[in-house]
C-alpha cells in the first residue's frame, strides 16, 4: 500500500477505534447500570423485535451506502439521489412496520409489542437522514468526526434511559434510549459533514448504482433475517426471560467483538477499494489487515470466555449468572468475525457483489439447517450449531476472496496460526485461577486481567509476531512522525 493510503488508513484506525471505545465504554457503563435496574424479561421483550427493525434497516439503505464507499467517480447527482431514496423507503418501511405490529405482538403472544414495534420504527426515518453523510465520511476514511459525535450521542441517550429506568419506566427506558442516541448521532452528521444534498435525483444514477448494491441488498437481507432467527426461535420457543439471558450474552460478546470489527470493516473496505487494481499491494493489505485483527480479537474474545464468570457478576449482578455459560460459546463464534469481514471487503472492494450474495445464500441455507438441527438441545444447542456454521463461512469467504488476490484460505490459516496459539494458552491461565477459592468477583477479575495481559504481550515477544511489531511502529510513526532510519 502506498505511504499516504497507509497512512490514513492507520489514522483511520486510530480514531475508529476511539470511536468504539470511547461509544462502547459509554454504552458499557450505561448498559451495565440498565442491567442492574431491569429485567432479564425486558431485554427480551426489545429483542423479539431486533429481526425486524434490522431487516427494515436494511431495505432502508438498499445496498446504496456500499455503492457511495465503491463507486470510483462519484458525483453528486449520485449522492442526492441516495439520499431522497433513503428517506422515501425509510418513510414506507415505517408505515409497514407500523401496520404490521398488532401480527408481531400476537406472534410472541406480547400485547405490549404492538406500541413498542411502532415507536421503534421511528428510528428508520431518524437514521435515514444521517446515511449518506455517514457513508461519505467512510469513504474519506475520515472518523474524527463520527468518533466525537457518536460518543455524545451515547452520553445523551444513556442518560435519558437511564433516568427513565430510575422512574421505573421499565422496557421505555430502553426504547428511548435508542430514540434519542440516533436522532442526536444523525444531527451532529450534518454538522461534521460539508455535504448537503441538492435538488436533484436520477433515475439512470439510482440503477447504476443498485445494479452493485442490489446484490448487497439481498445478500444483507438475508444476513439480518438468518443472523436474527435465533432470537426469533428462542423468544417463541422459550421465555422473555432467558432470550433476556440470551440476548445480554451475545451483547456482552459483540460489544468488544463487532465493535473491533467494524473498526477493522470501516477502514479496510475504502483502503482496498483504492489499491483494487493492484493485486499485490492488495493481497499486501489484506494480510497486514488479517494478522493485525486476530492478534487484537483472538486474545479479546478468549480472555472474554475465560474471564466471564467474575465478570458478569461483578458488572451485572449474580441475577445475570445463568447467561455465562451462553457468553462462553458466543465467545468462539466472536473469533472468525474480523476474518470475514476482511475476506467479503475484498469481494465488495473488487466489485464482486455477486459472489458475495451466492455466499449469503448459501451460508444462510448452512445456518437453517444448523437451526433446525440444534434447537432441540436448547439454547446452548443454538449456539453450537452457529460455531460450526461460523468455521464453515470462514472456508467459503476466504476461498473465494483468495482466489481473487492469490491469498488462500490455507495461506491465512498459516498466518493467523500463532496468534490462535499463543492466544490459546494464555487463555488457559487465565481461567485457572477460577478454579480457586476466590469468592469476591472483583480480585478475581483483576488477577485474571493482569496475568492475561503479561502472558499475552510477552509470548508475542518472544514468538516474534509481526502485528505487535507493525503495530508499534506505526503508532510511533504516527505520534513522533518519521522514525530515523
Amino acid at each position: 500500500m502506498s505511504t499516504d493510503l497507509h497512512t490514513r488508513a492507520f489514522r483511520g484506525v486510530v480514531w475508529s477505534a476511539l470511536n468504539q471505545v470511547s461509544v462502547q465504554g459509554v454504552q458499557l457503563v450505561v448498559g451495565i447500570v440498565l442491567a442492574r435496574l431491569l429485567l432479564p424479561a425486558e431485554y427480551g421483550l426489545v429483542a423479539m423485535l431486533t429481526m425486524f427493525v434490522g431487516l427494515s434497516q436494511s431495505f432502508v439503505d438498499s445496498g446504496f451506502g456500499a455503492a457511495l464507499i465503491q463507486k470510483p467517480n462519484l458525483d453528486r447527482t449520485d449522492i442526492s439521489t441516495v439520499f431522497y431514496f433513503n428517506i422515501f423507503a425509510a418513510l414506507l418501511l415505517a408505515g409497514v412496520l407500523g401496520m404490521a405490529a398488532p401480527a408481531i405482538a400476537a406472534f410472541y403472544d406480547q400485547p405490549i409489542l404492538t406500541l413498542l414495534t411502532r415507536v421503534l420504527a421511528l428510528n428508520l426515518i431518524i437514521n435515514a437522514f444521517g446515511l449518506v453523510q455517514a457513508n461519505l465520511l467512510t469513504r474519506q476514511i475520515e472518523f474524527r468526526g463520527k468518533t466525537i459525535v457518536a460518543a455524545i450521542a451515547a452520553v445523551l441517550g444513556g442518560t435519558m434511559g437511564i433516568a427513565m429506568a430510575l422512574h421505573g419506566l421499565g422496557v421505555w427506558s430502553l426504547v428511548a434510549q435508542s430514540l434519542l442516541s440516533n436522532a442526536v448521532r444523525t444531527i451532529g452528521l450534518w454538522f461534521v459533514s460539508d455535504w448537503r444534498p441538492g435538488w436533484t435525483f436520477s433515475v439512470p444514477a439510482l440503477k447504476s448504482m443498485f445494479a452493485f448494491g442490489s446484490r448487497l441488498l439481498a445478500a444483507g437481507t438475508l444476513f439480518t433475517v438468518v443472523d436474527r432467527m435465533h432470537s426469533l426461535i428462542i423468544g417463541k420457543l422459550f421465555s422473555a426471560t432467558e432470550l433476556g439471558l440470551y440476548s445480554q450474552a451475545r451483547r456482552l460478546q459483540e460489544a468488544p467483538a463487532k465493535g473491533f470489527t467494524g473498526i477493522i470493516s470501516r477502514v479496510t473496505f475504502p483502503a482496498f477499494s483504492e489499491v483494487q487494481d493492484d493485486g499485490a499491494r492488495l493481497r499486501q493489505g489484506v494480510h497486514k489487515a488479517l494478522t493485525t485483527a486476530v492478534f487484537i480479537n483472538f486474545p479479546l474474545m478468549i480472555g472474554l470466555a475465560a474471564c466471564a464468570r467474575p465478570l458478569v457478576s461483578l458488572l451485572l449482578t449474580d441475577k445475570w449468572l445463568p447467561s455465562v455459560p451462553y457468553l462462553q460459546l458466543l465467545c468462539a463464534i466472536g473469533l472468525s468475525y474480523p476474518l470475514h469481514v476482511i475476506n467479503l471487503n475484498v469481494l465488495y472492494a473488487k466489485g464482486r457483489s455477486d459472489i458475495v450474495l451466492r455466499l449469503e445464500i448459501f451460508k444462510d441455507a448452512l445456518v437453517l439447517l444448523g437451526i433446525a438441527v440444534s434447537w432441540p438441545f436448547g439454547i446452548s444447542g443454538l449456539i453450537c450449531g452457529q460455531i460450526v456454521v461460523s468455521v464453515i463461512c470462514f472456508f467459503l469467504n476466504s476461498h473465494f476472496a483468495g482466489k481473487l488476490i492469490g491469498y488462500s484460505f490455507w495461506n491465512q490459516i498459516r498466518d493467523i496460526s500463532p496468534y490462535l496459539g499463543v492466544a490459546t494458552v494464555m487463555g488457559l491461565l487465565v481461567y485457572a485461577p477460577t478454579l480457586c477459592p476466590i469468592e469476591v468477583a472483583a480480585p478475581l477479575l483483576i488477577i485474571q486481567v493482569v496475568a492475561g495481559a503479561v502472558v499475552y504481550f510477552a509470548a508475542c515477544r518472544l514468538f516474534r509476531l509481526s502485528a505487535l511489531t507493525e503495530i508499534w511502529r506505526l503508532f510511533r510513526k504516527w505520534i513522533l512522525g518519521p522514525i530515523p532510519a
